[in-house]
């Protein structure tokens, strides 16, 4: 995980079927918290309260094994960028991830 970032405990819509991934790795690779890591061919989640739920991994899986609903994280990043403010975040309102 990058940072030790939380967000709302427990409140993360974030869903994962291991029975679907391939191991392809892109979950970890867009992920700008670290929530997956790839272990023994398939993905793990490290920290489900660490996303932010921008839903960058979901838009990236290919067999749709993740499955998310945009929320409070992207929320606050979205805001923060409006403020100006910088940090760990994959979202603004330019980037379009909300």
């Amino acid at each position: 995980m990058r940072g030790n970032l939380v967000y709302l405990k427990d409140v993360v819509s974030l869903q994962y079927e291991a029975s679907r991934c391939v191991g392809c790795g892109m979950c970890s690779l867009v992920c700008p918290h670290g929530v997956f890591v790839q272990e023994n061919g398939k993905a793990r989640i490290t920290d489900r309260d660490a996303c932010m739920e921008c839903g960058a991994c979901a838009r990236n899986c290919p067999t749709e094994a993740i499955r998310v609903q945009t929320g409070v994280g992207c929320a606050q990043a979205v805001i923060n960028s409006v403020l100006g403010r910088t940090g760990d975040s994959c979202c603004s309102l330019d980037s379009g991830c909300c």
